[in-house]
C-alpha cells in the first residue's frame, strides 16, 4: 500500500516528522517496505526561462531558443509547438539523464544549429504520458528553482506491507486513524456532503438473491450532463506518485476513493446500459470482455452485475469494456456495492485475475461505509465532471 506524506497529513493533524512516522508505522504492525523520494530522479532539473524563441533557419517546426538558466544562458533548439519568448519551463544541461528517454543529453548540431540542453515535457520527467509539449510553470517561478519543487512532485512516497488481518489499512484514512490511536496527531473528521438529488435515478437496481452469490447490498446513483475530460493535476500527479496511471477524470476519481477509502468503486457509461442493473450469479457459458481488454469464461459460481441483456462486470473484481466510460461519457451511473470476500477470492483465482478491487473485497471492506463513499464519489463527480444527481438507489 503505497501513499504520499502530504496525502496521509490531509487526513492527520500532526507535526511528526517523515521519521517519527515511519517508526510509529513499524510499531503498530504496518511494516514500512520502502519510503522514496521522487525527487531524487529529479534532481538535476531546474526551472529556466526563454529570453527568445526564434524561427530555426531550416525546419519549419523547430524553434531557436535563448535561454536562461541557474548557470547562465544557453541555445536549445526546440521541436515544441508551445515554445515562445517568455516561457518558464523545466531545463535539462548537457550530461542529464532523462528518465523519460533514458538518454544522457549531450551537445549536439539540430538541422546545423547547435543545442546545449533541453526543454522538458512532462512523459521526459515520466509524470504523465503527455509530450505534446514543453512543461510551462507560472512566470513568477525563479530560475533555477529545483523542478520537483516546482512542479509538486518533491512529496515522499511511504509503501507499506499489509497483512491479511489488516484490511482497515488498505485506505490512506484508515492508516492516518491507526496513527491517531498510536498518538501520533488527530484524525480530522470525515464529513462528506450530503446531496439530496434533483431527480428519480432512471436506473434501477435489485439483486436476485440467488444462493451463493457475492452482492449482499448495492447502492447506485445516477449523474446526467457530466464532462469526462483529464483530471486535474493535482489528482493525476497523486495517482502516479503511487503507480497508478491516470486515465480519466471519473475513472481516476473511483480510483483516488479506492485508494483514500478503501472503498472502491465503479462507472457505468448510462447510455451504453439496457434497462435496470442487478447482482446475479453468471450463466454457465456467459462471456465478458473486461477493461484489462481479455475476455473472460464465467461459470454458474460466479456473480456478476449485469443489465437486462448481459453481464456488464465480474463482481468485485473488474468491469466490462461495453460499458466503460469515455471523453464521450455523458451521464454516469454509479456503482458502490459491497461483496463478500470468499466468492470474490474464488473467482479471482479460477479467472487468474488480481485487481485492486479484488485485493480489498477478498480481505474485506467495511460493510456500513457505502452510503458516505458515494457522497464522497459524488462531491468529487460534481467538482470535476458536473452534471446534475439524482437520488441514491439502493437494493
Amino acid at each position: 500500500m503505497k501513499f504520499t506524506l502530504s496525502w496521509l497529513k490531509e487526513y492527520l493533524d500532526t507535526t511528526a516528522s517523515l521519521e517519527e512516522i515511519v517508526d510509529a508505522l513499524n510499531v503498530i504492525g504496518l511494516e514500512v517496505e520502502e519510503v522514496t523520494d521522487p525527487a531524487a530522479a529529479l534532481k538535476d532539473f531546474r526551472v529556466a526561462r526563454v529570453i527568445e524563441a526564434s524561427q530555426h533557419p531550416d525546419a519549419d517546426r523547430l524553434r531557436v531558443c535563448r535561454v536562461e538558466t541557474a548557470d547562465g544562458e544557453v541555445q536549445v533548439v526546440c521541436g515544441a509547438p508551445n515554445a515562445r519568448t517568455g516561457l518558464v519551463g523545466v531545463f535539462a544541461a548537457p550530461g542529464t539523464h532523462v528518465p523519460g528517454t533514458g538518454l544522457d543529453l549531450k551537445v549536439g548540431k539540430i538541422r546545423g544549429v547547435e543545442s546545449a540542453g533541453m526543454l522538458c515535457s512532462e512523459r521526459e520527467l515520466m509524470l504523465s504520458d503527455d509530450h505534446h509539449g514543453i512543461i510551462e510553470l507560472p512566470e513568477d517561478i525563479a530560475v533555477g528553482t529545483p523542478a520537483a519543487q516546482a512542479l509538486g512532485v518533491d512529496d515522499p512516497v511511504i509503501d507499506i506491507a499489509i497483512t491479511p488481518n489488516r484490511p482497515d489499512a488498505l485506505g490512506v484514512y484508515g492508516i492516518a486513524r491507526d496513527l491517531a490511536a498510536r498518538g501520533l496527531g488527530t484524525l480530522k473528521p470525515l464529513r462528506p456532503e450530503t446531496f439530496e438529488g434533483a431527480y428519480e435515478s432512471p436506473v434501477k437496481v435489485r439483486l436476485s438473491g440467488e444462493e451463493g452469490m457475492a452482492c449482499r447490498q448495492f447502492v447506485g446513483r445516477y449523474f446526467r450532463g457530466v464532462k469526462n475530460g483529464p483530471s486535474p493535476r493535482w489528482l493525476q500527479r497523486l495517482l502516479t506518485a503511487v503507480g497508478l496511471r491516470p486515465i480519466s477524470a471519473l475513472v481516476d476519481i473511483t480510483n483516488f476513493i479506492t485508494l483514500a477509502y478503501n472503498r472502491p468503486l465503479h462507472v457505468f457509461d448510462a447510455d451504453k446500459l439496457q434497462g435496470g442493473i442487478q447482482a446475479r450469479l453468471a450463466r454457465p457459458g456467459e462471456k465478458l470482455l473486461a477493461l484489462d481488454g481479455k475476455e473472460y469464461e464465467l461459470d454458474e459460481t460466479m456473480t456478476v452485475i449485469a443489465d437486462e441483456a448481459r453481464a456488464l462486470g465480474i463482481a468485485g473484481i473488474i468491469g466490462g469494456e461495453e460499458t466503460g466510460c469515455t471523453e464521450e461519457t455523458t451521464n454516469v451511473f454509479l456503482e458502490v456495492a459491497y461483496f463478500e470476500p470468499i466468492p470474490v477470492a474464488m473467482t479471482g483465482r479460477k479467472l487468474n485475475v488480481m485487481t485492486d478491487a479484488r485485493y480489498r473485497f477478498e480481505r474485506g471492506v467495511d460493510p456500513a461505509f457505502l452510503r458516505k463513499g458515494a457522497e464522497l464519489a459524488t462531491q468529487l463527480i460534481l467538482k470535476l465532471c458536473g452534471g446534475e444527481v439524482s437520488e441514491i438507489t439502493v437494493a
